[in-house]
């Protein structure tokens, strides 16, 4: 594995460059702070952007201040900027001082104050000749005059910015400085400087936050190279890396390289530059901060003042040191926090084991006896301290603490702690928790935190590995959990056998777990098809739930009664039953806080809308679902991201791509891979629509997801079919969709929904590329166009009981027309009467589901064959059909069809009559006679007509000669 050991992308801070590229160039600033934390990744962005307007002829000067304590020379970056000068030119060619400001600035920076043969310069006459530098400089093109770190700037160049910020500068001169806002503590001498500048017109500040999670990982992803001599880290590995370095870029690039470099332990490199903080502070101060780093990354003030052995003024004073010297900041109103987690783990892991185990053994005794402490804090302390029987106890306390606040993540945690230290801390308790419940709540808190692979991998690990003497009920509780896992992924094409076997493991007598997987098996059933069985199971699992008072059981089964009345077999209006049962049971489960009965209930009702094509209300409900979860803090559950995702697919399907864009925006968060790559599919939709060819590169990224969730295999995989075509050709498309067919049918079967649309998107690529396909390979064409439509007649063959709804009759619509389409571009016989219908059928399709980029594109097609051999009417009509077209593909943007429409809305000139510029657009494609009058609905003669009167006209002598001249006029674009 190859890792770069330099930070040299700005990934994450497109934004802030952008914002700093747009104030520079804007003639009304005059001054740009940039602030940040200590390797948040100022100067690097400082440095793309002066290469930016280095580009644009702009002068850059650049000088840094440094830390040099109480030996501070005055004017230092200004020495750096005044001996840079030579190589400061825009042409390359050296800048020559005025004459005599070279002397006036002689030894500015070196030591003493800047003088010249007849004594030194008093500070007026230096601040005037910096000031003829500036402007000299500047003269003859835009400057950039850069002062990097400035909280180390000493007093002389601190007045200078004052001083040039106060001055009328001729030409346009912009100052650039950089500073760190760790660094400003209470009495920093910036801090008042800093208030002045803000105050003055033209003057803007851009602070560099910590960069998100999403970010961090990509640029984990910049730093290690999966191509190099090992495996990519997993992703737990990954992840603890970007809860580490909480948004500094320097802190991932340490980490990442401690990480490849082996055990991920804090580098000591970094350790030491962190424990420099400590070395400001005195004795007592640095004493309350040791103490404080065993307490973790937060403490309150008692809980501190319990452990620590001072008095409250002697605390205080010391807090207010750590305070000011920005070691420590408050957290809320009672309690303190590390001003950056490694420093506070930097401190902990220089503590001597011995005093390591003496302190946690203290708040271990501490928060025992603290009414404000949590089970969490316990068990921390309690197993540093090496008391498993109290951390087995408190883990499992604080794992169902952080389950009902909202804290899944923290829940995985906590539970695997007690799985981890079961088997030596049960030994001191009388009734420890049994192994296999723990397993299921382990894994429960995976699944809600998005990582239902990690979930699955769990449970199959304590299955393996259960005695065979096990009784049968641990068996089956494992069974439950893993029945629970598959729920969120597609790892297992037949869940019900995973219930089944639970079933028979339980027996039949009413319990709490018989009722559970009965209620499973109901829901794993509809996935089989089995509808007969999924409504006997349900209904068995209802009756046992309301017995038993288990009533988020009887929620989860009535919900799978909901489907079996369904499944698009009732026409738009008819499910009015079904939605009235729906709300009722999402209103049941809110009630009771049954969140994972409320949110699959609002996914049910926005299934249910959207196969009766109501989408706005199908948009709301899967937005219910996502709002739900985020405000429960379980972004990430499987059907908090199910709503999100789904919710800006039918935006995509309404025609609101920006709408589609903004609820798919992660790059502020830190999505679990699968959430990332469900939400990374439906931007690629977008991509597609819009001809972006460069969002490809995602996916390779979504590809390794596709067997785990089929969605992303669907949303992402079909939405690139396009793309692959318009970059690679129709047997790239193919490959593509014989690609997404392949990962999806273990699971989904030959036969799947979604194969239909995928089916028609591939073969309208393959008819896209028909008009130029060479002679020779127009049979292996039509081959291919006849296994694709094949495929699709399979799926409609296989759900031809239940029906579709009007999405999918739209597409059935849409693969006739397209089958119909690919011959016709091929130059085989078609009936025109027929190619019309098929393409009126699909823009009837479209426009009853209401899918506006559809509906653009079927009328672009229906025009495209209405005009060749079209009645004057039609002609009217395929011209009124290619604007309803252009507008609306110009609304959203969709460049692919703007393009396709270009031919159809291009103005005939040279006195071509329309026929003719079709006869000559043909010929250009390479079509024979006989091949254009196929296409045209005309006979051979009536070509040669056409192709003789448009030869007379452009002045050609042959066919070839005639396309040369069109080209060069541009009449064939």
């Amino acid at each position: 594995m190859r890792v770069e050991r330099s930070t040299t992308s700005t990934v994450g801070r497109e934004a802030e460059l952008a914002t700093l590229l747009a104030a520079a160039r804007s003639a009304a600033t005059r001054m740009l702070l940039v602030s940040g934390d200590a390797g948040v990744g100022k100067t690097r962005v400082v440095e793309e952007t002066l290469l930016a307007l280095r580009e644009e002829g702009w002068r850059v000067l650049v000088g840094h201040c440094l830390d040099l304590g109480e030996a501070s020379v005055p004017y230092l970056p200004l020495a750096e900027v005044v001996d840079a000068l030579p190589t400061a030119s825009v042409d390359g060619s050296p800048d020559r001082l005025p004459a005599g400001l070279a002397e006036g600035l002689s030894g500015l920076g070196r030591g003493g104050a800047p003088g010249s043969a007849d004594g030194p310069r008093g500070r007026a006459e230096v601040l005037d000749a910096v000031l003829a530098l500036v402007e000299s400089v500047g003269r003859d093109a835009p400057l950039a005059l850069v002062l990097e770190d400035v909280h180390w700037a000493d007093p002389s160049t601190r007045d200078l910015v004052g001083f040039l910020l106060a001055r009328r500068l001729s030409g346009r001169v912009l100052l650039v400085l950089t500073y760190r806002a760790d660094e400003l503590h209470r009495r920093h001498p910036l801090r008042p400087r800093l208030a002045e500048w803000l105050r003055l017109a033209g003057v803007e500040r851009v602070a560099l936050e910590p960069l998100p999670g999403s970010a961090v990982r990509d640029l984990v992803a910049a730093l290690v190279s999966g191509h190099g001599d090992g495996p990519a880290p997993p992703e737990t590995d990954l992840a603890r890396v970007v809860a580490r370095a909480q948004g500094n870029a320097f802190y991932v690039e340490e980490l990442v390289g401690a990480l490849v470099d082996g055990g991920g332990r804090l580098p000591d490199d970094l350790a030491d530059l962190l424990l420099v903080r400590l070395d400001r502070l005195g004795e007592r101060a640095r004493e309350v901060v040791r103490v404080a780093s065993a307490a973790g990354q937060r403490v309150s003030h008692d809980l501190l003042a319990r452990v620590l052995d001072l008095d409250e003024r002697d605390l205080e004073a010391a807090l207010r040191e750590a305070v000011d010297a920005r070691v420590l900041v408050r957290s809320g109103a009672t309690a303190y926090a590390f001003r950056h987690a490694l420093l506070g783990e930097a401190v902990h892991d220089d503590l001597l084991p011995g005093e390591r185990a003496r302190l946690h053994t203290a708040y271990a005794a501490a928060v025992r006896d603290s009414p404000d402490a949590t089970a969490a804090d316990l068990a921390r302390h309690a197993l540093a301290s090496h008391d498993l029987a109290t951390a087995l106890t408190a883990s499992v306390a604080a794992g169902e603490a952080a389950l009902a606040g909202g804290g899944p993540d923290e829940a995985a945690q906590h539970f695997g702690t007690a799985l981890e230290i079961h088997a030596r801390g049960a030994a001191g308790l009388d009734d420890p928790p049994e192994p296999t419940v723990l397993v299921g709540r382990a894994s429960e808190a995976l699944t809600e935190a998005g990582r239902p692979d990690a979930a699955l991998a769990l449970v199959d690990d304590h299955l393996r590995r259960l005695a065979g003497d096990a009784p049968p009920v641990a068996r089956a509780r494992l069974l439950l959990a893993r029945f629970e896992a598959l729920r969120a992924t597609e790892a297992d094409a037949r869940p019900s056998r995973v219930t089944a076997e639970g079933l028979a493991l339980v027996g039949v007598d009413p319990t709490p777990l018989r009722a559970r997987l009965l209620a499973g098996h109901a829901h794993a059933l509809v996935w089989d098809d089995d509808l007969a069985g999924a409504a006997a199971a349900a209904e068995q699992a209802i009756a046992m739930a309301e017995a038993l008072g288990l009533d988020a059981v009887a929620t989860d089964a009535g919900l799978t009664l909901t489907w079996l009345g369904h499944e698009g077999a009732l026409g738009p209006g008819q499910d009015d039953g079904v939605v009235d049962r729906l709300r009722g049971l999402v209103d049941q489960a809110r009630s009771r806080g049954d969140l994972a009965g409320e949110l699959r209930g609002h996914l049910r009702l926005g299934a249910v809308a959207l196969d009766h094509g109501r989408l706005p209300e199908a948009q709301r409900a899967y937005l219910d679902a996502w709002h739900r979860a985020v405000a429960a803090g379980r972004p990430w559950t499987n059907y908090g991201i199910a709503g999100r995702t789904t919710a800006a697919v039918v935006a995509v399907v309404r025609g609101r791509w920006e709408e589609a864009l903004a609820l798919v925006d992660h790059r502020r968060e830190d999505p679990p891979p699968v959430s990332r790559a469900l939400l990374d599919g439906v931007r690629l939709a977008v991509a597609a629509g819009r001809g972006e060819v460069g969002a490809l590169d995602v996916l390779p990224a979504l590809r390794e997801r596709w067997r785990r969730e089929g969605l992303i295999a669907v949303h992402g995989g079909g939405a690139a079919l396009d793309l692959l075509g318009r970059r690679d050709g129709a047997e790239a498309a193919v490959a593509g969709y014989d690609d997404v067919c392949d990962a999806l049918a273990p699971t989904w079967g030959r036969s799947f929904g979604a194969r239909l649309r995928l089916a028609a998107s591939a073969l309208a690529v393959l008819a896209d590329h028909a008009a130029t396909t060479p002679s020779d390979a127009r049979d292996a064409v039509r081959a291919t166009g006849v296994r694709l439509r094949e495929d699709g007649e399979q799926v409609v063959h296989a759900h031809r009981q239940r029906g579709f709804g009007p999405e999918g009759r739209a597409w059935q619509a849409r693969l006739h027309a397209e089958s119909l389409r690919l011959a016709w571009q091929l130059g085989d016989p078609v009936d025109r009467a027929a190619l019309v219908g098929a393409w009126r059928d699909a823009v009837a399709g479209f426009e009853q589901y209401g899918q506006v980029a559809e509906v653009a594109r079927t009328r672009a097609r229906l025009a495209a064959v209405l005009r060749p051999g079209g009645t004057p009417g039609e002609v009217e009509e395929a011209r009124a059909l290619v604007e309803q077209a252009r507008a609306a593909a110009t609304e959203l943007g969709a460049v692919p069809l703007l393009e396709e429409l270009g031919t159809a809305g291009r103005p005939v000139a040279a006195g071509l009559t329309p026929r003719e510029a079709e006869v000559l657009a043909l010929v250009a494609e390479g079509r024979s006679n006989a091949e254009i009058a196929g296409r045209l609905f005309i006979s051979a003669k009536t070509v040669s007509v056409h192709l003789s009167n448009l030869m007379a006209k452009l002045g050609a002598a042959s066919r070839t000669e005639a396309v040369a001249v069109a080209r060069r006029t541009h009449l064939l674009g």
